[in-house]
């Protein structure tokens, strides 16, 4: 099963966030998740690569995956398990974010959503994982959002 997670760069309450991720991510490897992409921008992938890499220490057999919007851009992905990049090469580059995350999204199984308003690039991919009907996590907070 793979995972994927979507959220704005800034996140209120970081902790808060990160310990409900500590909550939801074993029960979500115990059902079969083994495999979880992240873009690697902002401080929420940040919080959630984080959150997969304390469950490794537990589950080792669990994948973290970098998915990369751009390949000329450097990044630093020692601290994934594998990187992949999606067919995005015909997308113009301002668009490639974008695609990258419904790439990622209709890959994925299950979505975990840290959305905390309805503009921005991490609420249009959450409501394209709502219109794909994929299972979305929420984080509890969030339920009133605006």
């Amino acid at each position: 099963m793979i995972v994927t997670f979507c959220g704005h760069s800034k996140l209120n309450k970081p902790d808060s966030f990160s310990k409900w991720l500590d909550v939801i991510l074993p029960s979500l490897i115990e059902g079969g998740a083994d495999t979880f992409y992240l873009g690697g921008y902002g401080a929420f992938d940040g919080l959630a690569a984080a959150a997969v890499r304390r469950q490794k220490e537990t589950y080792p057999h669990i994948e973290l995956i970098l998915v990369l919007a751009y390949l000329d851009r450097e990044i630093d992905a020692s601290r994934y398990d594998g990187t992949t990049y999606p067919p995005l090469e015909k997308v113009p580059r301002r668009y490639a974010i974008v695609r990258r995350n419904e790439w990622m999204v209709c890959e994925s199984d299950v979505v975990i959503s840290g959305v905390l308003h309805s503009w921005g690039g991490a609420a249009r991919t959450l409501e394209f994982a709502q219109q794909k009907k994929k299972v979305v996590l929420q984080y509890p907070a969030q339920a009133g959002r605006k």
